[in-house]
């Protein structure tokens, strides 16, 4: 079975050794994605549900470049700098994710400054 390398414009390039998205037969992990914005690289948002949906709209565009879409997640990793915010988080995240839930963990870790929230996805696909 091959692995993939999945990269899409509609997302924000890696600062980092990493790819934004690997493939290997029906699973697609996406990396953990930040609130950036694809285009210019600037955050988007200052508040945690603004960044949170731009996260997540990072990381759908990666499952789509990649075959799948958010129906094909099945794990949601949340890392939130701070853990006031997870009320603001889990606000957004459900607007935008939708039900049914897939599972997700939310651990709190030190981000950049600025950067409130990362999102990485892992999807099961049919083929």
């Amino acid at each position: 079975m091959t692995r993939t390398t999945v990269t899409t414009e509609n997302a924000p390039a890696p600062a980092a050794p990493l790819s934004q998205g690997i493939r290997k037969g029906g699973l697609l992990q996406v990396s953990g994605q930040l609130p950036l914005d694809p285009d210019t690289g600037e955050t988007v948002g200052t508040t945690v549900a603004e960044q949170t949906a731009q996260a997540l709209r990072n990381v759908t565009a990666v499952l789509k470049a990649g075959g799948a879409g958010l129906a094909d997640v099945v794990m949601l990793r949340v890392y939130l700098t701070d853990p006031a915010h997870l009320a603001g988080m889990n606000e957004a995240y459900a607007a935008a994710v939708g039900e049914p839930f897939p599972a997700r963990t939310t651990v709190y870790m030190r981000l950049p400054p600025g950067l409130l929230v990362e999102i990485d996805a892992l999807a099961v696909l049919d083929d």
